[in-house]
């Protein structure tokens, strides 16, 4: 069986082409329904075959709670009747790629021994947007491990200068 990614691929780039009026609409309804799509107990209702699609399209919605038009709708049908609704989650996920590099945008996950919130996190995303010389679009997670300091992934790019990270490269030199 095909990788997820290469499923999800078409679904994403096909959504991205024909919302780039809305991709942040766009965006909210697709993470919406990937987060409804990830319940394995709906991913079970999904493949009974007594289901109908249009039940199965009709239980994501009422889950959802986000307000859809016909195009949300259009394509959760799709994604249903071809029976790729296990595979939403990707598709969010490659969809928000596009957006970000339509946008000139990279998604940055800061993690952080401590809540790093308000001016903090204004301040840290500057330095790091003029660090990794191009626009960021950060979220914070807490990872006590750290002891502290911060470690950023921006794509494929990590900046490790947490505590954890200098007692290892301590701990290397010493036994080196």
């Amino acid at each position: 069986m095909a990788e997820i990614a290469t499923i999800a691929r078409p679904y994403a780039e096909a959504l991205f082409q024909a919302s780039k009026s809305d991709l942040g609409g766009t965006q909210n309804w697709l993470n919406s329904f990937a987060a409804v799509a990830a319940d394995a107990s709906l991913l079970q209702f999904a493949a009974n075959p007594k289901a109908t699609d249009a039940q199965v399209v009709d239980l994501v919605l009422s889950v959802s709670k986000v307000q859809t038009n016909s195009a949300a709708v259009n394509f959760l049908t799709t994604v249903v009747e071809n029976g790729r609704l296990n595979v939403l989650g990707e598709i969010a996920a490659q969809f928000q790629k596009l957006k970000n590099a339509a946008q000139g945008v990279n998604d940055a996950i800061i993690y952080s021994a401590f809540p790093i919130e308000g001016a903090a996190l204004i301040d840290l995303v500057a330095l790091l947007e003029k660090r990794f010389g191009r626009k960021l679009n950060a979220s914070v997670q807490i990872d006590a491990s750290l002891i502290g300091g911060v470690r950023v992934v921006v794509g494929d790019e990590v900046l490790d200068t947490s505590v954890r990270a200098r007692l290892d490269q301590m701990k290397a030199a010493l036994v080196a």
